[in-house]
């Protein structure tokens, strides 16, 4: 059995995550996964973001996310809203909640991803362990976040 760390935000409900999961899944029933949500602004702006707003946000994507991720038949163990900064947020998970065999990473595309632009995948793979897979998802709209 597996327990997968998947770690997105904006892209947490996203088809292109819930697809992956569900694989991830049926090759093995067993598998636990745990959704991290690192909470974010949801935009890029300066200033004008709340602590409790941002967290507010986390949460009702991480709702939206495990209920779609449990529609799909994932067996969801947990949810949780970590850190602003989602390195950190994945450092503190890894360290609090252990062990965690793959860490699923779901961002947008390039040009978008202010996650990619910081390497987040990359900084994963070099700091973690775990092997760490990376998921993109297309933006509903024009995000400019993770």
């Amino acid at each position: 059995m597996a327990r997968y760390l998947v770690v997105a935000h904006q892209t947490a409900a996203s088809p292109e995550l819930i697809r992956r999961a569900r694989e991830l899944a049926a090759e093995d029933p067993a598998a636990e996964f745990v959704l991290l949500v690192p909470a974010t602004p949801a935009t890029h702006l300066l200033g004008g973001w709340e602590e409790g707003e941002v967290r507010e946000i986390a949460q009702r994507r991480a709702r939206e996310a495990s209920a779609a991720l449990a529609a799909a038949g994932v067996n969801l163990t947990g949810a949780r809203i970590g850190d602003a900064s989602p390195m950190q947020a994945v450092e503190d998970t890894l360290r609090e909640d252990p062990p965690f065999d793959v860490i699923v990473v779901s961002t947008f595309p390039p040009g978008i991803s202010r996650w990619l632009r910081a390497d987040l995948p990359g900084k994963l793979r070099r700091r973690c362990l775990q092997p760490v897979e990376h998921v993109v998802a297309a933006p509903a709209s024009s995000p400019t976040s993770t």
